[in-house]
Parts: C-alpha cells; structure tokens; sequence
C-alpha cells in the first residue's frame, strides 16, 4: 500500500507542474534553449544562442508578445546526446517553459526530441540536418512536437552532389565520414544517391571515429584512387584538419562539405593558404546583398563586435520565428500543457516566414522548405559561389 501511494502521490506531483496556471505576477513566456555551449562542437550552439539573444532583446524591447515579455532559460547540453535529454527533460517538467529552442546538432536533437515528445513540448532545433530528426524511426511517424528551422540532408546531400556533377564535372567521388555522428552518416547517404544517380562513381567511402586527428592514412588511400573531387560530411575541427592534411599531401582536387563547415575554425585549423578549392553548403552568406540580410549583419556586429556567420543567422530567424508562432497560437495562458498545444499547432501553421536565411515554410513532415547557398573558401576566404532553391 505504502508503494502505490507514494505512486499516486508522484503521478499527481507531476501531472500538476505540467497543468500548473501562468504565473500573471510574472508577466513573461518562458522559453528553454538547449544547446551545445560547451564541449566538441560548443562553436555552433555558442553563435546560434548569440543570435537567439539577439533576437530575443529585440522582441522584448518593442514589447513583447501581447505585452509579455520572453524570457529565456538557457541550459548547457555539454555536446552530448545524454545529456541533451537531461536538458530537455529538466526545461519541459522542472522549468515549465512553452517550448524549446535547439539542440544545434542531429544526435543531440534526435536524443532531446524523446523528452519533448513525452511532455508535449515544442521543441524547434535550427541547425539539425538529419533527416530522421523530426520522424520517429520505429513507426516512421512525424514527431508531432519536434521542428526545425533548417534544410535538412536529403536538400544538402542532394545540393552538393548536383554541384558536383554539374558545376565541377565530377565523375569520380571519394567520402571521408565520421562513422559515429548521424550528421555525417545522413549527409554521406544522401550525397552518394544522388552523385551515382546522376551518373558518377564513389571510388572510396572511408571512416573515422570520433575525436580522430590523423587522417593521413586515409588521405593517402584516396589520394592513390585519383578521385575528382572528396566529399567531407564533418564537423569544423575535422573540417580543418582533413583540409590541411590532405593539401600536404599534395591532394589538389575540390573538398567538397555540408554547413559543418561553416565556422572560422576551419580555416583556422587548415591554414588560409589551404583552403583553397573547398566548398560547402551553407543557410546564408554574408555576401547577400539583401537588406535583411546587411541589416543583421549590422546589428550582429555592434552587439558582438565580430561578423555573423550561418550559425548565428540561423539563432536569430529561430528567436523571430518563435515569436511569430507566439503572436499567431492564441495563447490563454491558462496551463501550460494547453498552450504548449496551441503553439505547436501554430508552429505547424507556419507559412511564408521571411528570415534573414530564407523564407521559412514548414511541410507535413515538420521540415523547412527553404534555399542553400553554396560558399568558396578562396585563401580563406568565404565567396558566395551560388544559390539553389528547393
């Protein structure tokens, strides 16, 4: 007896915390960041929080939601796909928030999306690529909680193996993959589909795993097979590193990557007269002359000192596109699992939503319908190279 009460007692303590009323005296729309502020790719949800909070001051300061201010609870996931749910689960029953804003990566939203579909909670990520993030793979079902703000790899994979073929005359491929990231082994698919569809031939599919530095073993395979261009679905640090390897020894041909690319440490890590001959999809360019575009651009520096790359772009169309959901659910404020309800419907509503990387439209599989930009890196260097839309 003593079991089941303590039982009863549980079941009751958290049903009424994901009941609990708004607190009115408060006045703010709590909304919870998980994101991978610390840890092996802490550089992307660094820049994705910075443009959240950018978005966020602005929001706030021209009032608010309904004249609700939003208040953030951010929570670091460390990089890591456990604790990513840990984070989730905390913001979702202990935090009481609306919705949450991130992971950054794949298998960190994949891992987080189990807390939020558990709790109901809306959960958006803005950089999370894989194509299985918002499906549940056992019932292949659309999460009805999960989003995201992004392209994910079947649009990306398929981008860059048309780029290829088309732009670079390709015919022969050679992929270098991180056998333990879902990120890489989604864009790796995708690309080598789409690339022998149209025609050509992977020559090589070569694996690391997580942590790796030393590619020059695998380097030299490809090298020896003479490919037409590498495809590197990868994070920045091995991003950089397979770039100044390969180069040293003495590879020449185009190095293709996806948007993990886009961080200042690839360069950093390659070495500017390395990269060179590197291109890699991307959610915006700084190079848009568009004057939404120039005009974050401008607002990102003078808060940061510091230019904007995709990441932060991406955190600030996430801070504005939830509060369009926000304007647009029709919220009580009468418990929170109800309006956790309404704003996914409003969510799933989402249509012709004009961010600074793209027009946002959100399909029947929770995905965003929108462009990529193909960036250079010359000396260094990022050089908008082209654009594709869906």
């Amino acid at each position: 007896m003593k079991r089941v009460l303590v039982s009863v007692v549980l079941l009751i303590f958290i049903l009424s915390i994901l009941t609990v009323p708004f607190a009115s005296s408060k006045n703010v729309i709590k909304i919870g960041v998980d994101l991978e502020l610390s840890g092996a790719v802490a550089q992307y949800g660094q820049k994705e929080l910075d443009g959240i909070k950018l978005a966020i001051d602005e929001i706030n300061k021209k009032g608010g939601i309904n004249g609700k201010k939003i208040e953030l609870v951010v929570m670091d996931n460390k990089s890591d796909k456990t604790e990513a749910q840990n984070v989730a689960y905390k913001l979702a029953v202990r935090q009481n928030v609306l919705a949450i804003l991130g992971p950054a990566t794949s298998g960190a939203t994949k891992s987080a999306s189990m807390a939020a579909t558990k709790y109901k909670v809306p959960l958006i990520s803005p950089s999370a690529t894989d194509d299985s993030v918002t499906i549940d793979e056992r019932t292949n079902r659309v999460k009805s909680y999960v989003f995201r703000t992004c392209f994910n790899d079947s649009f990306q994979g398929n981008v860059m193996a048309n780029f290829a073929i088309k732009t670079l005359k390709a015919k022969k491929a050679a992929i270098i993959y991180d056998a333990t990231s879902d990120y890489s082994k989604g864009l790796l698919k995708n690309f080598k589909a789409v690339f022998e569809k149209s025609g050509g031939k992977v020559i090589a599919e070569e694996a690391f795993g997580k942590g790796e530095q030393d590619f020059s073993s695998i380097l030299t395979k490809i090298r020896d097979k003479k490919p037409d261009v590498i495809f590197a679905p990868v994070y920045y640090d091995e991003a950089g590193l397979i770039i100044k390897q390969a180069r040293e020894l003495g590879i020449k041909v185009p190095i293709l990557g996806g948007d993990g690319f886009d961080d200042p440490k690839v360069v950093e890590k390659a070495g500017k007269e390395n990269a060179n001959n590197v291109f890699f999809s991307a959610h915006y360019s700084s190079q848009d002359t568009d004057k939404k575009v120039q005009n974050f651009i401008k607002k990102y520096k003078t808060k940061y000192n510091q230019e904007p790359n995709a990441f932060a772009a991406l955190g600030y169309d996430l801070g504005y596109f939830i509060a369009d959901a926000l304007k647009r659910a029709n919220l009580k404020f009468d418990s929170v699992t109800k309006d956790r309800e309404r704003l996914k419907i409003a969510i799933e509503n989402t249509k012709n939503f004009v961010g600074v990387t793209g027009v946002i439209n959100i399909n029947k599989m929770h995905n965003a319908e929108k462009s990529a930009v193909i960036i250079e890196l010359k000396d260094g260097i990022q050089m908008f190279k082209q654009k594709l839309n869906p």
